[in-house]
């Protein structure tokens, strides 16, 4: 849907909207006689909920195209990520609240392992504190290149921040993030001949990145992806004339909802105090994002049991969510993340849409076989989850005569 069409149509209410999002958490069974993770997990409440709502498989891009989360989130949010793209690197900067200058670029870069063949055997480094991270950004901040600002930030385990300043720079840089072990790191790229004086320094940043970091093992090279800059972009507030707020304790996740204008809630990487957070601010917002990274993270890690509990620690705290008595309330994902792939997937995304005015249809189970039945059927575009909860929340006007 068209920006400056809602804009034209939407009106200012109290009504209160909730997106309780559980990062990747479309899954896949073990094998075809199997459940998935969502399906395999004890979930009375979110069961309820479909049971009282309307329920579908939602498709966060297109048919058969994988998201990564940064476009995943802004279609959650109601941009049609196709046509609104960003790199990693400005998300990430938004998200520890780093004060880019317009014509910064800006990287998100992981800390990893490489054998003596240098060839990754960890993107992640053993996902190392973020302690450690600290001291291996302070490393990297010592590298000098002339006539350019360099600015290493930590962010969380083994993600970075890097940001370059200076003049006549470009975001026209590919990533060096293979998102596979057993290879080389890819090589640098300039996208046109704008980027040349970037690649130069990119390429210098890296070789002198994998000198210092040698003896840092497991953390003992670096992966870059999401070259950006920053965006001027339309906001939610304006679009939809709705008070946002954001609950997400991973930085990435606060930076796009940053960047669509909501306030960010600080909170605890813990589900119980995140919906503590939601419940002290009730009053002060009429949106709420509420981010869950676990699901995702035990995905990652390919560990099946491991997100089937996440899911049921959600389950228990949907009663404190309802008692606060939302008038829209949706729970989805923004991909799925199959423990079964250990990685992001191209399948459509289950999602329950509750409200006092909807029709329930005859889902009776919060689970992506289930939510084929449902009334918002099996390929939903994610980007209409917002105007359709909007609608839900009766702050549409009547379009035309």
């Amino acid at each position: 849907m068209d920006f400056s069409f809602i804009q034209n149509i939407v009106k200012p209410l109290n009504t209160k909207i909730v997106m309780l999002v559980m990062d990747g958490l479309g899954g896949l069974a073990k094998t075809p006689a199997n459940f998935t993770e969502l399906e395999t997990a004890f979930t009375p409440n979110l069961d309820d909920l479909a049971k009282k709502g309307i329920c579908g498989l939602h498709q966060p891009i297109d048919v058969g195209i994988t998201p990564g989360s940064g476009s995943a989130h802004l279609g959650l949010f109601g941009y049609d990520p196709v046509k609104y793209q960003i790199g990693r690197g400005v998300l990430s900067a938004l998200g520890i609240n780093f004060k880019l200058k317009q014509n910064d670029i800006a990287v998100r870069g992981n800390f990893c392992t490489v054998d003596k063949n240098s060839k990754v055997t960890d993107r992640r480094a053993g996902r190392i504190s973020t302690v450690k991270n600290r001291k291996l950004c302070k490393i990297l901040n010592s590298i000098h290149i002339k006539g350019i600002e360099i600015c290493v930030k930590t962010i969380k385990e083994h993600r970075f921040l890097l940001v370059l300043r200076g003049q006549g720079l470009s975001a026209d840089i590919s990533d060096t993030d293979p998102q596979t072990v057993g290879v080389s790191p890819l090589k640098a790229e300039g996208t046109n001949n704008k980027a040349k004086k970037t690649l130069k320094i990119i390429n210098t940043f890296i070789s002198e990145a994998r000198k210092k970091l040698t003896n840092h093992h497991p953390a003992n090279m670096i992966l870059l992806r999401g070259f950006a800059k920053l965006p001027e972009w339309p906001v939610m507030a304006n679009v939809f004339q709705i008070n946002a707020a954001a609950i997400a304790a991973y930085p990435m996740y606060r930076g796009v909802a940053r960047l669509a204008g909501m306030e960010i809630l600080k909170t605890e990487d813990d589900i119980n105090d995140e919906f503590a957070i939601l419940e002290k601010n009730w009053s002060e917002y009429d949106f709420f994002f509420l981010h869950v990274k676990a699901t995702d993270s035990a995905a990652e890690d390919g560990n099946f049991e491991r997100k089937v509990k996440v899911i049921e620690k959600v389950d228990r705290q949907i009663p404190r969510l309802m008692h606060l008595l939302p008038d829209v309330v949706i729970v989805t994902g923004d991909h799925s993340t199959p423990a079964l792939f250990g990685m992001h997937s191209w399948h459509p995304v289950p999602m329950i849409l509750w409200s006092k005015s909807c029709l329930p249809d005859n889902v009776k189970h919060f689970g992506e076989r289930a939510c084929i039945a449902g009334s918002l059927g099996p390929r939903f575009p994610g980007k209409d989850i917002i105007p359709l909860a909007m609608a839900n929340a009766q702050r549409f006007a009547k379009f035309n005569a």
